[in-house]
């Protein structure tokens, strides 16, 4: 059995969409193969109407420990270097990268810290 949020995650699609489509919250596997290999009009439709500008879902990765999950990504997120877990002490994180400066961004899926790591500026710019 797989979980309605794990058939959106599947499917691309947003826990919203697949709810309003009939998805149940618990589904055999064998029928999320169905989906996908005989996508219905209004999953044909979704896809058509994609932009490609976002992602519907983003893998989210702990650079310390490698915990994972799925997330919906803000429109406020910049490009991460890398995410890290919320419980881990500031010597764990990866250090700046030579030339760098780092931006950290709290409130990243359930528990992460967003770390962008982008070009310092040129001196005197």
């Amino acid at each position: 059995m797989i979980s309605r949020r794990d058939a959106a995650i599947a499917l691309d699609v947003p826990l919203e969409m697949a709810q309003r489509h009939g998805l149940p919250k618990w589904m055999p596997e064998a029928e999320l193969r169905g989906i996908l290999d005989n996508p219905p009009p209004w999953l044909v439709q979704s896809r058509a109407n994609r932009t490609g500008k976002r992602p519907v879902w983003v893998h989210l990765e702990c650079a310390v420990c490698g915990y994972e999950e799925a997330a919906r990504p803000k429109k406020w997120w910049p490009d991460f270097t890398y995410v890290v877990c919320g419980r881990h002490a500031p010597e764990e994180i990866p250090p700046v990268q030579p030339g760098c400066v780092r931006g950290e961004y709290d409130g990243v899926g359930t528990r992460f810290t967003g770390i962008a790591d982008v070009e310092a500026p040129a001196a005197g710019a």
